[in-house]
């Protein structure tokens, strides 16, 4: 099992020089959460829908981007790239071959080689992790920071009886963002009007005023753009037919319930490709 057998070949990039605005047009376009930044033919960086959420007053793509991004052989094995993956806490490798971008493997795509691989194996034994939630009336811009505190990438949302009701993911907080163009003033007097020795017929003042962008998320609750049709597992779901729910679902990460529709535990796509390195041929 190779990375070139499973990459991703048409590969949605962004070419230098390129604004903020741009990539988070191609993010809500595409769905996909982080794009290569090429220059002159080659890959120089990667852009991410976490990139934009954690700094979005910034509008340079240079500030924003991973510089000199890792990436691997397409004749490198899968094994190889979970393992980078898992190591590096990252979501995608660009695959460079004579110097060029060929492709990408991700995530989602080793994924997909899971759900091939027919693993009966329990998740409870190994790959869940442990999860908190949010209640559905929280305002999607005190979402956005937990999400960025914590270092997740999903939520689950609950109901006013501690019900499981929805999930809210990056993808959905960069759907319902937008970007927002202000005036702000900065005062950069000499007195002040603690100080008793300013007169204020010499005090110097010196007003400056300047634009501001940045990505806003709006302050609507988070059950008004959370996904609702969610994708829930048992603990006793077997890895391979859960990397096949991910597939078929196109989610990075499935909600684990008990019987009473219960919140237990969360299973998160970079936990489940563990399986290829745990994996041992028949």
């Amino acid at each position: 099992m190779i990375v070139r057998d499973y990459m991703t070949k048409n590969v949605v990039t962004a070419d230098t020089p390129a604004n903020r605005d741009e990539i988070l047009k191609i993010l809500k376009r595409t769905g996909i959460s982080g794009v290569p930044v090429m220059k002159d033919g080659k890959c120089i960086g990667i852009i991410t829908r976490k990139d934009l959420l954690s700094n979005p007053h910034e509008t340079q793509i240079a500030l924003l981007m991973t510089h000199d991004p890792i990436s691997i052989s397409p004749d490198a094995t899968l094994r190889e790239a979970a393992d980078i993956i898992i190591t590096n806490n990252i979501r995608r490798l660009p695959v460079i071959e004579d110097d060029k971008l060929i492709g990408i493997i991700s995530v989602a795509d080793l994924v997909g080689a899971v759900a091939q691989l027919k693993i009966k194996d329990e998740i409870k034994n190994r790959y869940i992790a442990r999860t908190f939630a949010l209640w559905n009336e929280t305002p999607l811009t005190i979402v956005g920071r937990i999400m960025e505190i914590a270092h997740v990438d999903a939520i689950a949302i609950l109901d006013s009886e501690s019900r499981l009701e929805g999930i809210i993911t990056e993808r959905d907080l960069i759907r319902c963002s937008c970007i927002e163009d202000d005036v702000e003033v900065s005062d950069f007097s000499n007195g002040t009007d603690d100080d008793e020795w300013t007169w204020e017929s010499i005090r110097d003042m010196h007003m400056i005023s300047y634009g501001i962008s940045r990505i806003q998320l709006p302050t609507k609750p988070v059950k008004l753009a959370m996904v609702k049709k969610v994708i829930a597992v048992p603990t006793n779901a077997g890895v391979s037919e859960c990397a096949l729910k991910m597939k078929r679902g196109r989610v990075d990460q499935l909600p684990i319930i008990n019987g009473d529709n219960r919140l237990v535990s969360m299973l998160y796509d970079r936990e489940l490709i563990r399986a290829l390195l745990d994996y041992t041929p028949q």
